[in-house]
């Protein structure tokens, strides 16, 4: 048994040679999809053996090696820069670019299951009070692709990302979600184009109140008709195209945490409130299902079509709903929560309950009107420095990187269990 002795050289060492002895037991087994009963067991206990001694580290060290990779403060790393440095720093504490690249040219059910280390970092990093809190700010910072098209945007007033399109008209910029064929599911990819455009709403000075809607769908089911969001793209899940990092962790990170609390950058006024926030209205044609959901949670107002609803299947999915645990309950009521999160209960636009994520529901023909009158009535200062102040009562910092560091770790679990990859399974034979 490996034994940690407080000093970080000694135990990175002893690290590095426990993880080594680790891969080589794992090398001689099949490859994860190959194995039978007993090699699944012997590999369960090669990872948690290992897994043991990574969790000894990070509560030992985890600030010492924070501050190594950030360099005592001075960087911003963004999730994916954070633990491939993290990997090369402590060799055995998290996986390398090549059993990364392994990884993701494999199906959910073939992998290794390799992000759960990256969640076990992640957790201790959030849980430091200086180090979480770091990391949170790194994140709420604009993105390098923003920055690279914030003139083209300031000058055009429309961009093109692919699968969410942004348009300037007055003060307002208008994000509409354009996955026509998988019904706004999102991906890796949607992640990262609404990351985007929610940097260049924030960062473009002329824009003052922000709205997001779906767009009209090619998908056969719903052909002509505005959709909001699907949720979490489950095809994408089955094939192990859906990212813990890139896609899970930064979400939350991200754009929902910049919609909802800000972009920090440097502005004029930084020295009394360093980020840069705007209003949010979010527009709901048809559902919003799973991510969708989420999404509704950090919006100023919420206006749905009469004919839609509102959904958080996670017990059926088998997956962490987000920060919608985080949320629900303070909007809905603990009861309602659990019904919608543990029972799979609907939220149909128009009953009692639905009030508390919906502040209006109007008919279908009605939509255009409301959005604009929602538009119109929210571009004030006062509501931007109201709605910090509703923001920081509801959910204070602390109380949201304390959320964010479990979820991080019970996330990556989920990823990898047998009834996730049964579900997604099973959902792409029938889809």
């Amino acid at each position: 048994m490996v034994r940690l002795s407080g000093d970080l050289d000694a135990d990175r060492r002893a690290l590095a040679a426990a993880a080594e002895r680790a891969e080589a037991e794992l090398a001689v087994l099949p490859e994860p999809a190959g194995r039978g009963d007993g090699q699944r067991e012997r590999a369960t206990a090669v990872h948690d053996g290992i897994r043991t001694l990574r969790a000894e580290f990070l509560h030992l060290h985890v600030e010492a090696v924070y501050r190594r990779l950030t360099a005592s403060g001075t960087r911003a790393l963004r999730l994916p820069e954070l633990v491939a440095a993290a990997a090369a720093e402590v060799p055995g504490l998290l996986p390398g670019a090549e059993q990364l690249a392994a990884e993701r040219g494999r199906p959910q059910a073939a992998k290794e299951g390799r992000e759960i280390d990256q969640g076990l970092f992640l957790r201790a990093v959030l849980r430091s009070p200086v180090a979480g809190t770091h990391l949170v700010e790194s994140m709420a910072r604009p993105t390098e692709r923003a920055l690279g098209l914030l003139d083209e945007f300031r000058r055009t007033g429309e961009l093109d990302l692919g699968s969410v399109t942004l348009v300037r008209t007055g003060a307002a910029a208008r994000i509409t979600m354009v996955r026509t064929d998988c019904l706004n599911a999102e991906d890796n990819r949607q992640v990262e184009d609404m990351e985007t455009a929610v940097d260049l709403a924030l960062l473009d000075p002329e824009v003052r109140v922000c709205l997001l809607r779906g767009g009209e769908m090619t998908h056969p089911r719903y052909r002509g008709r505005r959709v909001f969001s699907a949720g979490i793209n489950l095809k994408s899940l089955h094939s192990g195209e859906i990212s813990l990092v890139d896609f899970l962790l930064r979400r939350e990170l991200g754009y929902l945490n910049k919609i909802l609390r800000g972009l920090r950058v440097d502005h004029p006024g930084a020295w009394h409130t360093p980020v840069v926030e705007k209003p949010w209205v979010a527009a709901v044609d048809t559902f919003a299902i799973g991510g969708g959901a989420q999404l509704l949670m950090v919006f100023d107002r919420v206006i749905a079509a009469t004919d839609s609803f509102v959904s958080l299947p996670a017990a059926q999915e088998g997956i962490v709903p987000g920060a919608g645990n985080l949320r629900l309950g303070g909007l809905a009521g603990g009861r309602t929560a659990r019904q919608v999160i543990l029972w799979g209960r609907r939220l149909h636009a128009t009953e009692p309950d639905a009030r508390h994520l919906i502040d209006e529901a109007v008919e279908p023909d009605r939509m255009d009107q409301a959005v604009e009158e929602a538009l119109a009535r929210l571009d004030s200062p006062a509501v931007v420095a109201n709605r910090r102040m509703l923001h920081l009562a509801e959910e204070p910092p602390e109380q949201y990187r304390a959320y964010l560091a479990e979820f991080a770790m019970q996330q990556a679990l989920r990823l990898y269990s047998a009834d996730v990859i049964g579900k997604v399974g099973r959902f792409t034979k029938a889809n």
